[in-house]
């Protein structure tokens, strides 16, 4: 019979880095929504619209962002406590990281 035990699971940096990416890939996946996009501007950076043109560039990185691999340097401290602590879940102060690699995107295009 095949042992069915997850508790000797080794957790890998494989796996914390794709935690790590559907979170990041969840939120740039909403941020193609253009409400979200134009709501989270607005309040942000006081934007009220874009043009057509910067919004498809703004999306256009979003979708590469998707096929991205995860930014290792960006998530470093979030890679320490995930190994750290044998952590699968996110904790709401690790929030802004994933804000940031999205904000450093939208700036490109709306200065």
């Amino acid at each position: 019979m095949e042992n069915t035990d997850t508790s000797e699971t080794q957790w890998t940096r494989e796996n914390t880095l794709g935690l790590i990416r559907g979170i990041r890939n969840d939120l740039a996946k909403d941020f193609l929504d253009e409400r979200i996009l134009i709501e989270y501007l607005s309040h942000k950076y006081n934007k009220k619209e874009l043009s057509n043109a910067r919004i498809a560039f703004v999306k256009k990185d979003l979708k590469d962002l998707l096929i991205a691999p995860v930014d290792v340097d960006h998530y470093s401290p979030l890679i320490h406590e995930v190994e750290e602590n044998h952590a699968t879940g996110i904790s709401y102060k690790n929030e802004p990281l994933f804000y940031k690699e999205i904000d450093k995107i939208l700036s490109k295009h709306i200065f």
